[in-house]
């Protein structure tokens, strides 16, 4: 399996994490320092993962507003049955209605990366960053989207960004090749 395949399978299993995990709150709750703080230093991988989830189901709860739930919810189970465009719609909902919503923007850059629009994708990253600085997915996210534009250099700094954030991230630990690859080393 090639690095690229592996940072997309991480990328795949924060999306389902993100998923599954309960609502709570979204990015503006209170709790979210803590847990972060928490997140950035345990020693303990086990307890990271745990931490992770915490966070995803914060992060998941649309801010109150018209049919900005149902709109995420809907964009979400058509993403899940692979009904990108049906999707691409729920998600445009979200971001239109609620456009300080991180999620909604990290969801809709999640599904343009899965459709090819690397472009698109690229700026709702930004965006979901610019609302949640400390968006370790969404900064994953990034570095796939740099990866497939050829852009090493800047795929290894969103990585590396991410792992200040969440040092146990699976799937990232291992980036040594890719360090090696900018680094001009062979591979």
């Amino acid at each position: 399996m090639t690095l690229r395949d592996q940072l997309k399978l991480l990328v795949v299993a924060a999306f389902c994490l993100g998923i599954a995990a309960p609502a709570s709150a979204d990015q503006t709750d209170p709790r979210l320092d803590a847990l972060f703080a928490e997140l950035g230093t345990t020693g303990s991988a086990e307890r990271a993962q745990a931490v992770e989830a915490r966070i995803w189901s914060i992060w998941l709860e649309p801010p109150a507003g018209v049919g900005v739930a149902d709109a995420m919810q809907r964009g979400l189970r058509m993403m899940s049955l692979g009904q990108g465009h049906d999707a691409l719609r729920a998600f445009d909902a979200v971001v239109t209605v609620a456009p300080d919503y991180a999620e909604g923007w990290n969801k809709r850059a999640t599904l343009r990366y899965a459709l090819g629009d690397l472009t698109g994708s690229a700026e709702d990253i930004q965006r979901t960053l610019v609302l949640e600085p400390r968006h370790f997915g969404a900064l994953s996210g990034l570095g796939l989207v740099r990866l497939a534009q050829d852009r090493p250099a800047d795929a290894l700094a969103a990585f590396e960004a991410a792992l200040k954030i969440h040092p146990h991230l699976p799937g990232l630990a291992n980036i040594e090749a890719l360090r090696d690859r900018v680094r001009g080393k062979p591979l």
